[in-house]
């Protein structure tokens, strides 16, 4: 180029010396020039521009192929996200399906349980009552067995003293015998007549008078009179009645306080009337029966202040009360106004620290229980 420019004015000057022709020619071969130098740089603009869109082709190309991998690699992480979503939703569905049923089968086990517990409750009060009730049919035979025994006492001790009679009248007749000649012997029935009443004493009245009427002669009855008192003191002896209790005897055993043949035990401490009969029934008592005035003032002596319980209550019949030794009621001595079966429930009889008598609830805790027991020797 730098040449060109410097042969530039020597080619004008030259021009400038040959002819037009050569002159035309020589500008149609410098314009030649210039159109292949324009053509050679339109063609390296071209050329550059096609490298600069294929390089920007490739690029997408390059962007467009990462961009699918990064998409494909999306959709598969998007695909076990949504598998492991689902088999989470899966589990889910499954714990909260189980935790349902163990949700109604606890439901169930509760129902079941409440309705054991219903049932023990009821069969606990079921058993209670029967408990009470055996209680009270214990107690109840406890006091049949003491009336028994005090019925048979009294039957014994008349029995014993138709004996004693019967055998003062025997040997009244053995007297009025005749004598026995020698080599003789007396008939051995007298000897064994006490025997055999005090063996069985249920025989006694109906085999003694057939034997003082088949060895007694007409006469006896008038002379007995003479006889007896010589004959009274050799046969009582045997037959003593000091050993019946609850006649003569008063003998009790300690904490007990005796009147008239019997004990009576005062006893202290919070108790419901079931409870005080069950105590007493542990010292070998029962609760108090009471007969008479002179009973009661002795118990009104040693009662408890704050009220006791005593043996009288009308538990099987409204208003038929009934003594724990089953005697009938043939002397009271209630409260003015009482009995009144407050509130439709007062069941057992209690003394007041006065001494006198109201009908209370059975569930009640009085602070004294009074028992009795028949004295011994």
């Amino acid at each position: 180029m730098g040449k060109q420019t410097e042969l530039e004015p020597n080619l004008t000057l030259h021009l400038l010396l040959f002819p037009p022709f050569l002159a035309e020619v020589y500008e149609f071969h410098r314009r030649q020039r210039l159109c292949c130098k324009l053509r050679m740089q339109i063609a390296l603009l071209g050329l550059v521009t096609t490298a600069l869109w294929a390089g920007l082709l490739t690029l997408l190309l390059l962007w467009h192929w990462d961009t699918v991998q990064n998409l494909k690699h999306l959709e598969e992480t998007a695909a076990w996200n949504v598998s492991q979503v689902s088999k989470a939703l899966k589990n889910h569905k499954g714990d909260q399906m189980a935790q349902k049923s163990q949700a109604a089968q606890m439901s169930q086990n509760m129902e079941k349980i409440q309705a054991e517990q219903k049932r023990m409750k009821a069969h606990d009060s079921e058993l209670s009552q029967n408990l009470d009730g055996l209680l009270e049919d214990l107690s109840n035979l406890k006091s049949q067995g003491l009336n028994e025994r005090r019925m048979a006492l009294n039957s014994l001790e008349r029995l014993q003293e138709e004996v004693a009679k019967l055998w003062i009248e025997l040997r009244v007749s053995n007297a009025w015998m005749p004598r026995v000649t020698p080599g003789e012997t007396l008939p051995t029935t007298v000897p064994t007549v006490p025997t055999v009443l005090t063996m069985v004493p249920t025989t006694a009245p109906a085999t003694l008078p057939t034997m003082t009427a088949a060895t007694a002669p007409a006469t006896a009855p008038a002379m007995a009179p003479t006889m007896a008192p010589t004959t009274v003191p050799t046969t009582a002896d045997p037959l003593s009645l000091s050993s019946t209790p609850g006649s003569t005897c008063n003998m009790c055993p300690e904490k007990w306080v005796n009147f008239q043949h019997k004990c009576y035990y005062f006893g202290e401490g919070a108790k419901r009337w079931i409870q005080a009969r069950e105590a007493c029934s542990k010292l070998q008592g029962r609760l108090v029966s009471i007969h008479s005035q002179e009973e009661q003032d002795f118990l009104a002596k040693y009662i408890n202040r704050k009220g006791s319980w005593i043996g009288l209550r009308d538990l099987d019949i409204e208003g038929q009360f009934v003594w724990m030794d089953q005697k009938p009621l043939t002397y009271s001595n209630w409260r003015p106004g009482e009995p009144n079966n407050g509130d439709q429930g007062e069941d057992c009889v209690m003394m007041l620290g006065f001494g006198q008598w109201n009908d209370a609830f059975c569930n009640n805790y009085l602070d004294g229980w009074v028992c009795d027991r028949l004295a011994t020797c």
